[in-house]
């Protein structure tokens, strides 16, 4: 869809702006807004229910029982990988000394000025420090442009309207995602525990969780069909170039020259994100916060195996210390189901095809989301800052009202 433009615009003289519409003004931040930090609290404070709502640097942490603000107020994130974030707060509220509290002045819409300073990045302003952080001097003093009050409030209707129809898009896409997560979890399933003939003969498993399983596999404990074995120690700095991957407990984390698995192989994570499960095509090099699964490992075909892990539920298999990590010795004690070699090949292959076909129908729903993601934010930066005209696209009825912002 194309937007309208201004009749005349003209140089701002601000880099990052461009050209404004000639009438609007160009003015120091500092002239339209105070800006100044919140209070701090102690995390104790903090509880997951209470009176007023906390918010710090990456907008709500919890609620506490008395506050420091009331109205209605843009927050800039202060400290922290996400500083210069924006949220909004209303009512009854405790800013915390990680958030950045924007008053305007008089003539300044609250939601229009949100969103213009939204539209400034100014992530891009935090300091190089080993925790980054956003200065309220520099803040003050960057220009931005400065449009009748009218205008002001017609944008923000604007924004307010268009940005809901995106992030209701945005939405249906992420729950697109999470019913192929749980259809792609049933399909794996059911193809390991009951088989791809729903005619075959069944018979009890003896293992509740799984059931009725087909009368001609075979039960048996884990640890008598496959082993995990440590992954090996190596620091980053004394890797070696090469094309080699390296498989942490959360996947791929390098390269180096040599591998420690066979090809193809299966990595276990035992530390960290234990439990997650990552298929190693080429093999690799399995480090010692994973374990590593290959044909030395297993007698049985290693893609079904890679299928059959998934539905155990080894990330729920912690040992019993004081850092999280999977409980091999768990893992080995748990049932699984065997069919013959030949249907196990044939499961996999199955499983490829079907899995294959989520992951596009998955991935095209994640291009959605960043394609909706993007067209938001330049959106909300064209109408901000004058690049479209947007005036006569709201009606006086529905224009943003002074004590109600979107949150």
């Amino acid at each position: 869809m194309s937007f309208p433009r201004y009749e005349s615009y003209k140089d701002s003289g601000v880099e990052w702006l461009g050209e404004v519409p000639e009438y609007w003004e160009v003015c120091a931040l500092k002239r339209i807004a105070m800006l100044k930090s919140g209070d701090t609290i102690n995390s104790d404070s903090i509880e997951e229910i209470g009176d007023f709502p906390v918010f710090g640097g990456n907008g709500l942490r919890g609620y506490t029982t008395s506050s420091t603000h009331e109205g209605i107020y843009a927050l800039i994130g202060r400290q922290g990988a996400l500083c210069g974030n924006i949220n909004y707060a209303q009512g009854k509220f405790w800013a915390s000394e990680h958030a950045v509290v924007v008053s305007p002045l008089n003539s300044v819409e609250t939601y229009w000025l949100g969103e213009l300073l939204r539209a400034m990045n100014l992530n891009q302003y935090s300091t190089s420090a080993a925790q980054p952080g956003l200065s309220v001097e520099i803040i003050c003093n960057l220009l931005v442009p400065l449009p009748p009050l009218d205008e002001q409030s017609s944008i923000a209707t604007f924004l307010s309207r268009e940005t809901a129809k995106i992030d209701a898009l945005i939405t249906e896409q992420q729950r697109l995602i999470e019913l192929l997560k749980e259809k792609r979890q049933a399909v794996i399933s059911h193809a390991v525990t009951k088989g791809l003939n729903p005619s075959a003969p069944m018979k009890d498993s003896g293992v509740e969780w799984l059931g009725k399983v087909p009368e001609h596999w075979t039960i048996s404990a884990l640890k008598q069909k496959v082993k995990m074995r440590y992954g090996d120690a190596l620091a980053s700095e004394i890797r070696e170039e090469g094309d080699v991957e390296v498989f942490g407990s959360n996947g791929r984390v390098g390269s180096h020259c040599l591998a420690n698995t066979k090809v193809p192989a299966i990595v276990v994570g035992r530390k960290g994100s234990y439990g997650k499960i990552v298929w190693a095509e080429k093999g690799g090099f399995v480090i010692d916060t994973a374990y590593a699964i290959d044909s030395d490992t297993t007698g049985l075909d290693l893609r079904w195996v890679y299928y059959w892990l998934q539905p155990l539920g080894l990330d729920s298999l912690s040992q019993d210390t004081g850092v999280p990590g999977l409980a091999r010795e768990k893992a080995y004690e748990m049932r699984i189901v065997v069919p013959p070699l030949s249907e196990q090949q044939t499961i996999a292959t199955f499983l490829d095809r079907e899995t294959a076909k989520l992951d596009t129908l998955t991935a095209e729903a994640k291009t959605a989301i960043t394609l909706l993601q993007e067209r938001r934010t330049a959106l909300i930066s064209a109408a901000v800052t004058g690049k479209i005209d947007v005036r006569g696209l709201v009606s006086a009825k529905t224009e943003v009202k002074a004590e109600t912002v979107p949150c």
